[in-house]
């Protein structure tokens, strides 16, 4: 399936012109009934007027050009500075009176009770287990697994092959890198980045950095 659409319009403004936002037009357009019109960004980032074919306009104007009665948008920015640069950009654009669309890959397996927030984006390959919940304005990249009954905040971002156990709460802003696993029943605080293949196997902290032990390569 793809997202809930909530009868909001399907004609897709996309904040942002990074890897997010060009593979978000992607997707929406190869697996989804959206179509992308244009980009928005911040007057004093633009240096084209135009992005993957499309136009660019500064978001301070972009209700003149494309007016939330007639558009809905994508808040379309990846995790700096613990996700918190879009969830600035989410709550600008709802401001503005935005609607906002949420896509589920049509490549993802759920069983239709899973409650989506508004602008998440979530990938091929995820599992999503009976009575998850997902937040506003996540993203969820490809390949991953969240088990039953586990909650995701908003505003945050799991990468790849993550494995997220039965039951974990994950709080707001938080990063989760490739091939992290949480156990069953944590409690993942806010604000924290969990690095790539590590293991977390007791609650965390508010606003903490865990990483796994990298391999080093092999003396001769």
């Amino acid at each position: 399936m793809t997202g809930k659409m909530k009868n909001i319009s399907k004609k897709v403004v996309i904040f942002g012109i990074g890897d997010l936002a060009r593979v978000a037009k992607f997707y929406f357009r190869h697996d989804s009934d959206l179509e992308v019109v244009a980009f928005a960004l911040d007057r004093e980032y633009i240096k084209e007027d135009s992005f993957d074919g499309l136009p660019v306009v500064a978001f301070e104007e972009v209700e003149k050009h494309y007016p939330p009665s007639d558009f809905s948008m994508y808040v379309g920015i990846g995790y700096s500075n613990f996700n918190q640069n879009r969830e600035e950009k989410y709550f600008a654009a709802k401001e503005k009176g935005y609607s906002f669309i949420t896509y589920v890959n049509s490549k993802t397996t759920q069983w239709g009770d899973t409650e989506i927030g508004e602008n998440t984006f979530i990938l091929e390959d995820v599992t999503i287990q009976p009575f998850v919940k997902i937040g506003n304005n996540c993203v969820i990249w490809s390949g991953n697994h969240i088990g039953h009954d586990s909650h995701i905040a908003d505003h945050c971002f799991l990468t790849s092959h993550v494995v997220i156990s039965g039951n974990c709460r994950i709080g707001k802003n938080c990063f989760l890198g490739v091939n992290a696993t949480i156990r069953d029943g944590i409690k993942v605080a806010d604000k924290c980045i969990i690095g790539a293949g590590t293991l977390i196997l007791k609650d965390t902290e508010t606003g903490s950095v865990y990483k796994g032990t990298a391999t080093e390569p092999k003396k001769s």
